[in-house]
């Protein structure tokens, strides 16, 4: 069982950055793969990117170039470094958690989920 919680959501201007964090429990944290998701209202969720256990990282093209994602094995957290954020960039996100190391942006494919943090930017 593994309990994730984010934290860093606020609202921001556009054009600004924020760096979100997700602290998990459970000593197995380094052999997951970790993924950042997001939700908009009337909208389906949405794969950020995701950085697996080996550390590689892989970014939805919508966020390509101005999201970082980042991990501290030794902290069990996992940062989601966001800057020139836009409008669209308005959403609930959360982190997710899957045994294994590959790129896997399926939301359904993930076995532990945060309750989210809001990220709202405003024009």
């Amino acid at each position: 069982q593994v309990r994730m919680v984010e934290s860093g959501g606020r609202l921001v201007q556009a054009g600004g950055s924020l760096r979100l964090s997700c602290a998990a429990s459970g000593r197995t944290f380094r052999s997951y793969t970790m993924g950042w998701f997001r939700q908009a209202p009337g909208k389906q969720r949405e794969a950020v990117g995701v950085i697996t256990s080996g550390g590689s990282t892989n970014y939805a093209d919508s966020v390509k170039g101005r999201f970082t994602i980042s991990r501290l094995n030794v902290k069990n957290t996992v940062y989601l470094q966001m800057n020139s954020l836009k409008p669209e960039d308005t959403a609930v996100y959360y982190c997710a958690a899957r045994s294994g190391s590959s790129f896997q942006t399926n939301p359904y494919e993930y076995d532990y989920w945060g309750q989210g943090t809001q990220v709202t930017v405003s024009s």
